[in-house]
């Protein structure tokens, strides 16, 4: 955990620097040249439906899929091994992360009510970015109880898990039948293997490419099949100690980790985040789509997971984060409307097509995921920067590291 926790955070940070110079560029007399590079079309066409693949394609649908297969490993290990383990452990994140969706959803919807063509995004504000989220409260330092990091990588994993659903049910677009048969044909030779207790990694691997191609050609959007090929791969349990050195889902979900981290996400931030800034005023910012996404990211999130929290403190189904106050608490949950990659990439889904209608509306979507981010991570940073600190905050903190190192030996 402290390994997952040191790389999410530095690579949040490396994604917000990836992010920022994607802005500047997008911004500055190279405009051009960085266009040009997100829409450079490297080729080769592997289904009719997506065309030639450009470096946006590759970056979106392949290299994405890698980072989902990295999701799907995660979410496999906390429910199998983690936090997750247990219903006890799951109730209070599974509650405030469907709360943060539903809340920010409606009043996307709500803000947007009057124009038909924008209700497709009503997810963009639903997801959380758990690498910048982490990265923003590594920067508070010891400040931060150990609970509030564990309590925010739970709800971000379960939240990760609301997005993969969404988008595959609500972003599917028409189906190929055979190629979807193929698909669901390696995903069984997958589990029979899992089941037979094959532990070598790279059949997976190759059935994992073949699985990425024939979700590609299905229709389906390609990510979902690296949380599928994740499920697939084995798990030693090692229940209260170290991850297992031998078990495949443990040594591929490290040896990803930091390719993942610093390679994949803050890539992907850079593709997409640049935005071109130039002649947009009050009238643009508070257009219904940008408009509708920043207050369901910041607004929508914090009073979801907050509230839902709350609620099940005080009907005793759950318990406060230990050595967190109230106000630390709803510090983490202003973190929760950091939605940048997972909004960036459902922006991406909900309005597709070349024409220039759809590319105005994904330019909008990008402006108001940036209004939402920065002003819940700023807000954020503050809250949890000057609330003060739990009477036995040190107290509970040295325990902590205790028991931690205790595991470790």
């Amino acid at each position: 955990m402290r390994d997952f926790l040191s790389s999410e955070a530095a690579g949040g940070i490396v994604l917000l620097i990836a992010a920022g110079l994607a802005l500047f560029i997008a911004n500055s007399p190279f405009a051009e040249s960085y266009f040009h590079f997100t829409h450079w079309q490297i080729g080769p066409t592997l289904t009719d439906r997506l065309g030639p693949m450009t470096t946006h394609l590759w970056v979106n649908d392949g290299l994405m899929a890698i980072f989902f297969f990295f999701v799907g490993l995660e979410i496999k290990r906390e429910f199998i091994d983690g936090r997750l383990s247990s219903w006890r452990r799951r109730r209070l994140p599974v509650v405030a992360a469907a709360a943060g969706m539903l809340l920010p959803a409606a009043i996307y919807l709500f803000l947007t009510r009057d124009f038909s063509r924008l209700a497709n995004g009503w997810a963009i504000p639903a997801a959380t970015d758990i690498a910048f989220a982490i990265g923003v409260l590594a920067l508070l330092g010891k400040r931060a109880p150990t609970s509030l990091k564990l309590f925010l990588v739970t709800v971000a994993i379960v939240d990760d898990m609301g997005a993969v659903a969404i988008i595959a049910l609500a972003y599917t677009q028409s189906l190929n039948t055979i190629a979807l048969l193929a698909a669901a044909a390696i995903l069984a030779v997958m589990y029979v293997l899992n089941r037979n207790n094959v532990q070598k990694l790279w059949p997976y691997l190759l059935l994992a490419a073949a699985l990425w191609f024939a979700v590609l050609s299905s229709g389906v959007h390609a990510t979902i099949a690296g949380v599928l090929a994740a499920m697939m791969v084995p798990i030693i349990r090692t229940p209260g100690h170290p991850d297992s050195k031998v078990s495949p889902l443990h040594i591929l979900e490290h040896r990803l980790d930091a390719w993942v981290a610093f390679a994949i996400v803050p890539l992907f931030g850079f593709v997409n985040a640049g935005v071109s800034l130039a002649g947009i005023g009050a009238d643009e910012i508070l257009a219904p789509l940008p408009l509708g996404i920043a207050a369901g990211l910041f607004i929508g999130k914090q009073l979801g997971i907050f509230g839902s929290v709350w609620l099940m403190v005080k009907i005793g189904w759950a318990n406060r984060p230990r050595g967190a106050t109230w106000l630390q608490v709803y510090g983490v949950a202003l973190l929760c409307g950091i939605g940048f990659t997972m909004s960036l990439f459902i922006g991406e889904l909900a309005f597709p097509g070349a024409g220039e209608q759809a590319a105005l509306l994904r330019e909008e979507a990008k402006i108001g995921i940036l209004m939402g981010t920065i002003l819940s991570a700023i807000v954020g940073f503050l809250v949890l920067r000057f609330a003060p600190l739990h009477e036995r905050h040190e107290e509970i903190e040295a325990e902590e590291a205790e028991k931690d190192d205790a595991q470790r030996e």
